[in-house]
């Protein structure tokens, strides 16, 4: 795959996703936001790819919020647009099957916070800063921060961020629940690696049905604990619970095969 806002390797099975905008603190442009949902899809589709991380350039940021010079003379309904391609490309990372791990290496701003909170997993080096600071330029979040900000923090924490533009630090987002991990910036991709393959020697098909059936708690139309007990029954039709349940009875360690 060659972009021209993302850098793409593979460790392990793991794509990595690097947004490589350094000079400009990797702040999304409508093109690198695209480009992000094209990685994303080709992880999704790749049966090389067990799962994925989304990172940035550099030690500073792991994304600075987006290209404002984009936003001047927008009209409402470019606007409305604009939202609509972040919504649905973030969407299309909280719904990958595969986990998807924002290893976050700085600042997590505006867009970038939105980014972050679409993964699965946060892991954030000891200098990441969160925030939303929309209203600072007269906007809100469009991107899904709104949202998903509530279902972290809660409420009360997600208003005062949103009214405030406050940031807060990776220890304060590590004690609010917004991330997984903090480690120093050195052993970021590391600590990311190893939850990864942690999860990936689990079943495949066990991992989707937990990512499908956390995602109903928040999603309008659907009973979460109907969609867990649909998932737990197929479960019973796969390769990977007959190998579980036997590995176990046989006192051995399991090998999935995503089948």
């Amino acid at each position: 795959m060659t972009f021209e806002n993302l850098l793409t390797s593979e460790i392990n099975n793991i794509l990595v996703i690097t947004i490589n905008r350094p000079d400009k603190l990797n702040a999304l442009t409508k093109k690198t936001v695209e480009e992000i949902g094209s990685a994303i899809a080709y992880g999704k589709s790749s049966k090389d790819v067990r799962a994925i991380i989304i990172t940035g350039a550099g030690t500073k940021s792991f994304v600075a919020g987006a290209d404002i010079a984009e936003f001047v003379g927008l009209s409402v309904e470019q606007g409305k647009k604009l939202a609509q391609l972040g919504q649905g490309v973030f969407r299309q990372i909280e719904t990958c099957p595969k986990p998807v791990l924002a290893a976050v290496n700085g600042f997590a701003l505006g867009g970038g916070c939105e980014l972050s909170m679409a993964c699965h997993l946060r892991i954030a080096s000891e200098n990441a800063k969160f925030g939303q600071p929309e209203v600072n330029l007269g906007l809100i979040a469009g991107y899904g921060g709104t949202q998903r900000m509530i279902q972290y923090l809660g409420k009360t924490k997600a208003t005062e961020l949103h009214m405030t533009a406050d940031t807060i630090t990776a220890d304060q987002a590590l004690q609010l629940g917004l991330v997984n991990y903090v480690v120093p910036q050195e052993q970021l991709m590391a600590k990311s690696v190893e939850l990864l393959d942690k999860i990936k020697s689990k079943s495949p098909k066990a991992i989707t049905g937990v990512i499908n059936s956390v995602n109903a708690y928040f999603e309008e139309g659907k009973d979460g604990f109907n969609e867990e007990i649909e998932e737990f029954g197929k479960c019973f039709a796969t390769e990977d619970f007959k190998e579980g349940t036997t590995a176990f009875l046989e006192k051995r360690k399991a090998e999935f095969s995503g089948n």
